[in-house]
C-alpha cells in the first residue's frame, strides 16, 4: 500500500483565486507558508526557514476557502503532493509541485485579524473591525458535552 499524504499548519501567503473549469468545476488556488525555526549548534545563532507550498481546491472545499481565506489567514490543511509538467507559450518546459487539498480547519478566531497577517498587538479593538463575525455563531445548546482540549489524549 502506498501513502502521499501532506500535513501544513501554515499562513495564507495570497488570497484564494478561483474559477470554473469548462464543466462548471470550481477550482482554487492560494499559497501557504511554514515556518521553521532552529539554533545552530556552532554558532548557537538562532536561524529561521520558510517554505512555500502551493495549494489546489476542488468543489465546494474551493468554494469555503474562496469565502473565508484571506492573506494572512492561519489554516491546518491536509492533501495530497501533486506534480504537473507543461510546456509554457515558449515551449520550455516548466515544472510545479503542489498540494491538492482535501481538508482544511481554519485556526484563525473568527473575524479576527482577517486579510491582515498581523498578531493581535493590544487589547484594544481597532477602529475598522467589523460590526458583525465572518462566521455564524456556533449553536449555543447542542446537547452535546463541551470538549476541553487538555482534556484529549494526544
Amino acid at each position: 500500500m502506498d501513502l502521499n499524504r501532506a500535513t501544513l499548519i501554515g499562513n495564507v501567503t495570497r488570497d484564494p483565486e478561483s474559477r470554473a473549469t469548462p464543466t462548471g468545476q470550481t477550482v482554487c488556488t492560494f499559497g501557504i507558508a511554514t515556518n521553521r525555526q532552529w539554533k545552530d549548534k556552532n554558532t548557537n545563532e538562532v536561524k529561521k526557514q520558510a517554505e512555500f507550498h502551493n495549494m489546489v481546491v476542488w468543489g465546494r472545499l474551493a468554494e469555503t476557502c474562496q469565502q473565508y481565506l484571506k492573506k494572512g489567514s492561519r489554516i491546518y490543511a491536509e492533501g495530497r503532493i501533486q506534480n504537473r509538467t507543461w510546456d509554457d507559450p515558449t515551449g520550455q518546459k516548466k515544472n510545479r509541485t503542489e498540494i491538492v487539498l482535501e481538508s482544511m480547519i481554519m485556526l484563525d478566531k473568527a473575524g479576527a485579524n482577517r486579510g491582515t497577517g498581523a498578531a493581535p498587538t493590544s487589547s484594544a479593538a481597532p477602529a475598522t473591525e467589523p460590526s458583525a463575525p465572518d462566521f455564524p455563531a456556533p449553536p449555543t445548546d447542542s446537547g452535546e458535552p463541551e470538549i476541553n482540549v487538555e482534556e484529549i489524549p494526544f
